[in-house]
């Protein structure tokens, strides 16, 4: 009798505990790399064709007065903190300030803690190394890629999106394909197997594409032959994401998940080739302060989640409202430390309110050549946009951006830059604080430094790498006294090239790209001596034609760190620095 008791007890458990996983919705979100607001048959374009996206357009409910930052890296950290960029830290795309501060709880941190399985498949740009990896910062699979593209310094040499190498999880390994269908690919099976399982999943997508070079099969480019190279390459890889989100909803439909997953679709920043074409009426793209450089997609759908009809909600939000927003959605805990720049758009989206707190927005990051500068900034407040400080427009009556009317309106010009100066007041003491780079730990041995994460020096593209010579700082913590070895090299080992040497050019496998790209051939520097410095310890050694890399032993105490490297030709003029560091602290040696 006991024993019947038991079984029908743990049935009960089993079927209770099935029925919690069933309600808990599955969060999805796709993020685009430079598609603008524009570059959707939806929102009007006039040439290029996007039904899968079209169609979930038409059953999602819709943000049309959504902001992000107008560059990828800042909003990828709001995005995952719901913090301003300038207070994460991750406010650049390169230049040591991609790195997001290790105080801010991460989407996938909470979604994990709350019991949901976590998964990223494409762009992380958060930080290359320990302990700012995706893998580090919540998610428990990954398939992903450093820094702001596949042919950036710290990815694996020649990647052209064909049958790329990328991180899995820790270690690099090779897949076969085009990188969207990869990516698409290998979030799809992850979540098949979640499905198996009974498991509520967090799958973050954020894709590459259709950030250039513009590499896209061929096929993907053909119907829009009559444009220009780059905005035909450009549609191509836009018209291919649109492809998988179409067997994503197979898949979705198939497995039965489509109606308790909350798909999220948006980008990242405006575009970067499709104003050409059409911009909705907007002024501006990537990089802009005006509205085509930060006004985005986003779409969200629930079927099962009993929120208020698909259509349009023209009310001002931004990417730090995600966060917020999907804990509030599927219930979870907001960790006690957590404080969030954006709110929760629960109630609005569930039809319990039509509106939100009266706020003003700021919308900044930090510039390749400017850096961070006061004022340099777009504040929104309702429909009124003051953009740097001394341009005031209304976009209700003035969409594209054509008619300063501070002079006229100099009150409400007057309200915003009031706030925007109480919020430069609450970030201005930190946004020169570097994150560091940890060495010496086992969860990263060797740690790969590129110059991506120099201090204030922007070379992060394999073509630069090729052509320039430049010497940059890197700020690093060491986790542990120890002997430390230091190899220093050109090239990266993969490229199987003497420091001294040069590097062929490299035929992509989308022979078709304009020719604004190409794996220029890599000069031969006249390197006789390399050079390092760290701890204030400083060594110097010859380098012959034959060396591929140059090897230092130092020891090394746990604190914060810099360290610098240089290489110089027989009259010891510094040539450049050593591009590729391989960092492993030495056991048992």
């Amino acid at each position: 009798m006991k024993l019947c008791y038991l079984i029908e007890m743990c049935l009960l458990f089993v079927t209770a505990a099935d029925l919690v996983a069933a309600t808990r919705p599955n969060v999805i979100v796709v993020l685009t790399d430079d598609q603008g607001y524009g570059d959707l048959s939806c929102h009007g374009n006039p040439v290029l064709k996007t039904p899968n996206l079209d169609k979930l357009h038409a059953e999602s409910i819709r943000f049309t007065d959504f902001h992000v930052a107008p560059m990828c890296t800042p909003t990828r950290g709001q995005l995952m903190t719901g913090v301003d960029a300038l207070r994460n830290g991750a406010m650049h795309t390169s230049s040591a300030q991609t790195l997001l501060r290790q105080e801010f709880s991460t989407m996938p941190e909470i979604f994990a803690a709350n019991g949901y399985r976590t998964a990223l498949f494409g762009k992380w740009h958060l930080g290359d190394n320990y302990p700012y990896r995706p893998q580090d910062r919540g998610f428990q699979k990954t398939i992903w890629f450093p820094s702001a593209s596949l042919t950036a310094a710290a990815n694996y040499w020649n990647n052209d999106y064909f049958d790329d190498v990328y991180y899995h999880n820790d270690a690099r390994q090779p897949f076969k394909g085009y990188c969207t269908d990869v990516f698409f690919r290998e979030a799809t099976r992850w979540m098949r197997e979640r499905f198996k399982h009974k498991e509520p999943f967090f799958c973050y997508l954020p894709l590459n594409a259709p950030h250039g070079p513009f590499f896209v099969p061929d096929r993907y480019r053909e119907p829009y032959r009559d444009q220009k190279p780059a905005i035909a390459s450009f549609f191509g890889m836009i018209a291919n994401i649109d492809e998988n989100i179409g067997r994503l909803e197979t898949f979705l439909r198939e497995t039965g998940l489509r109606d308790n997953t909350i798909f999220i679709f948006m980008t990242d920043n405006g575009t970067v080739r499709g104003e050409a074409v059409f911009s909705a009426g907007m002024r501006g793209k990537k990089k802009d302060l005006y509205e085509g450089g930060h006004r985005v997609p986003f779409f969200l759908r629930w079927p099962a989640g009993q929120l208020r009809a698909s259509g349009d909600i023209a009310l001002l939000t931004e990417s730090q409202d995600v966060l917020p927003t999907l804990l509030d959605l599927c219930g979870l805990k907001k960790p006690k430390a957590a404080k969030f720049d954006g709110i929760s758009l629960a109630k609005l989206l569930r039809g319990e309110s039509d509106t939100l707190p009266d706020r003003m927005l700021v919308a900044q990051y930090s510039r390749d050549q400017a850096g961070l500068q006061k004022g340099d900034a777009a504040v929104l407040w309702r429909k009124w946009r003051l953009v740097s400080g001394t341009e005031l427009y209304h976009i209700v009556a003035d969409p594209a951006q054509q008619r300063n009317v501070i002079e006229q309106f100099s009150d409400v010009a007057a309200q915003m830059r009031r706030h925007y100066d109480r919020w430069w007041s609450e970030v201005e003491p930190r946004i020169n604080d570097f994150s560091l780079i940890h060495i010496g730990s086992d969860r990263e041995s060797p740690s790969m430094l590129t110059p991506g994460h120099w201090r204030d020096g922007f070379l992060d593209q394999q073509s630069q790498i090729r052509q320039t010579w430049k010497n940059g700082v890197w700020d690093l913590f060491v986790e542990r006294d120890g002997d430390y070895e230091l190899r220093l090299r050109r090239w990266p080992v993969e490229a199987n090239t003497a420091i001294a040497a040069s590097v062929p050019e490299y035929v992509p496998e989308d022979k078709r790209v304009e020719e604004t790209f190409r794996y220029r051939a890599g000069e031969a520097w006249p390197i006789v001596r390399a050079q390092v410095k760290i701890s204030g310890a400083e060594q110097s050694k010859p380098v012959t034609s034959s060396d591929y890399e140059i090897v230092f032993n130092f020891s090394l105490k746990r604190g914060r760190t810099e360290l610098q490297t240089w290489f110089r030709d027989a009259e010891g003029k510094e040539l450049g620095g050593a591009y590729y560091v391989y960092v492993r602290r030495k056991q048992g040696e």
